[in-house]
């Protein structure tokens, strides 16, 4: 009896072990719906099948299984993990037809042409496996002896270089190229709840690769975006105005910015008194509490952007990160009345350079920056942002830029170590802020001498254990150490470093209208 007994008990577990081995109860292939992973067949129709079938079932997990399906839009619904097996690749249709044609949500103006993925209003969704989304962005570009130039952005009378700079008819080997027509942004998640993406490798998208617009917790782990960087507008991964994001151990390769943090809304601002909060997604209206951790980041301009939008930002935390090759490692960019607040960066790494191009930055490892951008704009306050551990090499030095009418407030700066070498464009794009988007002509990108810390107009500037390295053939403009102009309450603290020495009349720290609240050093 005894024995009998625990055969039984055995025989029940292997049966309970199988049903766990198996697939999910609502799962459902592609396959089954038509679909064809022949690489030429236009699967849209067979997919967004599938979708609606595993979604009126209760949801579960359509299954994508090896083979290269070419499609256009597909409309991600509730309750629906999207899984690609290894193997498995999705391709982005070459004729833009068979993309969503869309109201600009974004910007509230215009109409857009959507990417491969869009899922609006849902909750509940994820994109998984270790398959790949291919956005095809490549197809619709001009080479490179077309380049992107830009809507009148800059004027060469400001610019150290003059009418040399970005000179009509030159190749530009970091581009960007330009294009007639493309798809628009290739995954877009639109008031959403409960978003994950997990563990898929995203490839050359046409525009933005990652959209989190006015989203609720959101979970991006161990992706790979892997863009052609010479594509404009090829950013990673958007947040704009979303809340709750946690974005960890990525690899993101960008043509534009790579990780960004906005206030972009086609709702309210929380502060204005039309403001209602949607049925989904964030229901606050502030771009908050958002962290991002143990990354590998490259972008042909930022690898973490934050600013722009008229939502507030707060409560980030930007951590464990290496930047290569970019031509920013940070941006903190006040625009169009949006406070940005609580914001920290630790143990990071950065390795930049000055690009050729029409690219905005001008090779800075940190840029802080807050002005208008339009005639009556106001810009946002910017205020408690905290760097510690940082090592960068670079091409230029650190800019924190506030005017007289939008000072910034409480920045601190921790052992942040910067050696600043010459490169391959420093005669030609070198010796000028850029500040872009702005809307005074001489504010854009202009002439201006190179310290290792530019300053202005900040209330309240710790700089602590600052350690700083030139190069030896840096040319003279490439200056002082430290420099500040319209400081109060500056702490400089434990600065090794000195001025450039090839620049004559360059000191260690340099200081105009400016208030110490301590003996510097």
């Amino acid at each position: 009896m005894r024995n009998t007994h625990l055969k039984f008990l055995l025989l029940a577990m292997i049966a309970l072990s199988v049903v766990g081995c198996q697939q999910p109860k609502h799962s459902f292939n592609i396959l089954d719906f038509g679909a064809k992973g022949d690489g030429s067949t236009i699967n849209t129709t067979a997919i967004n099948k599938t979708i609606k079938k595993c979604n009126e079932s209760g949801g579960g997990t359509v299954m994508v299984p090896p083979g290269t399906y070419v499609s256009g839009t597909i409309v991600l619904l509730s309750n629906i993990n999207l899984h690609l097996d290894p193997g498995a690749k999705l391709l982005g249709s070459k004729d833009t037809i068979d993309y969503l044609l869309m109201k600009n949500a974004l910007f509230n103006e215009g109409y857009n042409r959507y990417g491969l993925i869009y899922s609006v209003d849902a909750s509940n969704v994820s994109i998984t496996g270790t398959g790949e989304i291919n956005g095809n962005g490549t197809y619709f570009m001009n080479g490179i002896d077309k380049p992107h130039m830009g809507g009148g952005d800059f004027n060469r009378k400001f610019i150290r270089q003059g009418n040399e700079f970005m000179k009509t008819g030159t190749i530009f080997d970091d581009g960007p190229v330009s294009y007639n027509y493309r798809p628009g942004l290739m995954i877009i998640f639109e008031r959403c709840n409960n978003v994950s993406l997990q563990d898929i490798t995203l490839k050359d998208s046409p525009e933005w690769t990652v959209r989190l617009g006015d989203c609720d917790n959101v979970n991006v782990e161990g992706i790979s975006i892997l863009n052609n960087q010479i594509i404009p507008n090829s950013d990673g991964i958007h947040c704009t105005n979303s809340r709750n994001i946690r974005i960890s151990n990525c690899n993101i390769f960008a043509g534009d910015d790579a990780i960004i943090v906005t206030g972009f809304s086609n709702q309210p601002s929380p502060t204005d008194a039309a403001w209602q909060g949607p049925a989904t997604g964030n229901k606050t209206g502030y771009a908050e509490n958002v962290t991002v951790t143990n990354c590998v980041l490259s972008s042909r301009s930022a690898c973490i952007r934050v600013g722009y939008g008229h939502h507030p930002i707060r409560n980030l935390v930007f951590s464990n990160l290496v930047m290569y090759e970019s031509n920013r490692g940070i941006g903190i960019f006040a625009r169009d009345n949006s406070s940005i607040e609580n914001v920290l960066f630790s143990n990071i790494v950065i390795n930049n350079r000055l690009h050729s191009g029409h690219w905005w930055g001008k090779g800075e490892p940190i840029h802080i920056s807050s002005l208008p951008d339009s005639p009556k704009g106001v810009a946002g306050k910017v205020r408690n942002i905290r760097f510690t551990d940082i090592s960068a090499q670079s091409e230029t030095g650190i800019v924190i830029f506030g005017t007289k009418e939008n000072p910034i407030e409480d920045i601190q700066m921790d052992r942040v170590r910067l050696n600043i070498n010459s490169g391959k464009y420093t005669l030609t794009y070198g010796g000028n802020f850029d500040l872009r988007p702005a809307y005074k002509p001489e504010l854009q990108v202009f002439k201006h001498d190179i310290p290792g810390i530019y300053a202005q107009y900040v209330n309240g500037l710790d700089v602590r254990n600052f350690k700083l390295t030139w190069g030896n053939d840096l040319p003279s403009f490439f200056t002082h150490g430290i420099e500040c102009q319209n400081v109060n309450d500056l702490l400089i603290e434990g600065f090794a470093g000195t001025a450039n020495s090839n620049a004559s009349g360059s000191q260690k720290i340099k200081l105009e209208n400016s208030i110490l609240r301590t003996k510097n050093n």
